[in-house]
């Protein structure tokens, strides 16, 4: 069920409606009807208000349906009008996320970041699935035994969280020894939208083996394989959980270790699926993701990938046109690949640079700043001076060196590679 609100296109919210029915298949699920609603605004105690509730609860009832789900967050108090009105499960786009996300979960991180995120969304949740009590006990002296049950399971569940918390912080810490092993290696990040090939790319790259499936969101955790470059230096690829619009914020907040991965890497490998019809929201949603964590400043080689499937004529030509930079490959034929390569290895030479900054431990401000805008690969403290080495672009680099009250402790020699 999707809804078209003021200001947006019908062919939009369709689109919408055809990644939510692929989001249901991945789930498990089989779509028997779509519908769409045009509002000036949403309803809230029906969200598409009581008529178009009971046109959905007729359409269920002629498909035989058990489950109807909107493409928009529900609160507690719609989802309990809309399943009195439809007589079946209502759930909403992040219920659904959350289902695929604990589908996919194999590792203990994801699986506990996919738990944390489930309990953050059923927290508020609990006034419609803890009813039990209240229906089967009636009579005097009993009033209010669901209201304490509520409370226990809240409890309950908040407790839990605390304890996913302090696991997930021990996960972040083994993570972060992990990545302190890794320094002075150059990391790549792959970003971009669910099911644009992120993963076929690492494979065809570097044959790491990973998880292929032509399904949204069919790897969660991030895989770390080595890329030769033939320069003399290596390329660490990251393989990051693909993103996708309306991402839960508790979601997002949950693979925070995750994106860390991401957030440690030197540049970003953009994929983007160009065969599929709406490839620039896709972009965009990916940059909004990426700005919303702040890190959309980093060294970005845009690819477009699938150019075999792309089936609509001028396609190739205008995003050609639009993106001069961009490279534009086919990861499942191997198209394109070896000037990837070339190119990832011309950002390494030309781009990144290594340096090493002298200021004073006293000055935060300027060590925070050191730390903002690069890469620090080691900190040396000594006489009331810290000694930083770091790696970032160019232009940045010149902008840091300026924050050295003495002269630097010696600059090391720009890494070529």
């Amino acid at each position: 069920m999707g809804v078209v609100l003021p200001g947006m296109e019908r062919e939009q919210a369709e689109d919408h409606l055809e990644e939510l029915a692929r989001l249901t298949e991945t789930a498990g699920g089989q779509i028997v009807d779509r519908l769409v609603q045009e509002r000036d605004r949403l309803d809230a105690a029906y969200f598409v208000g009581r008529g178009k509730a009971e046109e959905i609860a007729a359409h269920a009832r002629g498909h035989h349906a058990d489950l109807v789900v909107f493409d928009e967050d529900l609160s507690p108090a719609q989802v309990r009008n809309l399943e009195k009105t439809i007589s079946a499960k209502v759930i909403d786009r992040s219920g659904l996320i959350l289902d695929i996300f604990a589908r996919r979960a194999r590792s203990r991180e994801a699986r506990t970041q996919v738990e944390l995120a489930q309990l953050n969304y059923l927290l508020p949740r609990l006034t419609r699935r803890w009813t039990h009590l209240s229906r089967q006990v009636g009579g005097i002296g009993v009033r209010g035994i669901g209201e304490t049950q509520i409370e226990i399971d809240r409890r309950l569940i908040r407790r839990r969280i605390a304890h996913l918390r302090e696991e997930l912080e021990k996960i972040e810490r083994a993570r972060g020894v992990r990545r302190t092993g890794r320094r002075g290696l150059v990391k790549g990040a792959l970003v971009g939208y669910t099911n644009s090939g992120k993963s076929t790319l690492l494979n065809a790259l570097t044959r790491a083996g990973a998880f292929v499936e032509d399904r949204l969101f069919a790897t969660l955790d991030p895989l770390v394989r080595r890329l030769d470059l033939k320069i003399g230096r290596e390329l660490l690829l990251i393989d990051t959980v693909g993103f996708i619009r309306k991402l839960p914020h508790h979601l997002v907040a949950s693979f925070r270790s995750t994106l860390e991965e991401a957030a440690d890497a030197d540049l970003f490998l953009h994929v983007v699926d160009i065969s599929h019809p709406g490839y620039e929201e896709q972009m965009a949603v990916t940059q909004q993701v990426l700005a919303g964590l702040e890190m959309d400043a980093k060294p970005t080689l845009l690819l477009f990938n699938k150019i075999d499937q792309v089936r609509q004529p001028g396609i190739l030509e205008r995003a050609r046109r639009l993106h001069e930079n961009a490279l534009f490959i086919s990861a499942s034929l191997g198209l394109g690949l070896d000037l990837a390569r070339e190119r990832l290895a011309g950002m390494l030479k030309e781009d990144l640079v290594e340096r090493r900054i002298r200021l004073s431990s006293s000055d935060a401000g300027a060590i925070s700043r050191v730390y903002d805008e690069s890469r620090v690969l080691d900190a040396s403290y000594h006489d009331g001076y810290v000694d930083l080495t770091f790696r970032t672009d160019r232009a940045r680099a010149l902008g840091l060196a300026r924050l050295a009250p003495a002269p630097p402790a010696g600059d090391l020699e720009e890494s070529e590679g």
